[in-house]
């Protein structure tokens, strides 16, 4: 999840020139929201030990998908990685699933 994060920090800031040079153009209320939004992601891959992280990783993505008031195209990131998440979550409810079942490779006798 920690990469995840960093990753998709590297998109938005990937988006700033876009933004910059594409439609209405950089504000500093969008640059602030951009890169905020950036430092948040980078520092929630440093917290993903914590029991809360979930949380904070949904919040950071529902910001994510609400930069469509941004830019669209920003938007349109936050609903790719939105989608990557829901995948994450699916395969660490699996795993946690096959973990209580002994599923595993590692706890079969």
């Amino acid at each position: 999840m920690a990469g995840t994060l960093v990753l998709e920090a590297i998109v938005v800031l990937l988006a700033l020139p876009v933004v910059a040079t594409v439609g209405g153009g950089l504000t500093p209320a969008s640059m602030v929201y951009i890169v905020g939004l950036a430092v948040l992601m980078i520092l929630g891959a440093g917290l993903q030990g914590r029991s809360w992280a979930l949380w904070y990783n949904v919040t950071l993505q529902v910001l994510a998908v609400a930069a469509f008031f941004i830019h669209p195209a920003l938007g349109a990131c936050g609903l790719l990685f939105a989608a990557v998440w829901a995948y994450i979550f699916y395969l660490r409810r699996d795993l946690k699933d096959r973990i209580e079942q002994g599923l595993l490779p590692g706890q079969r006798d």
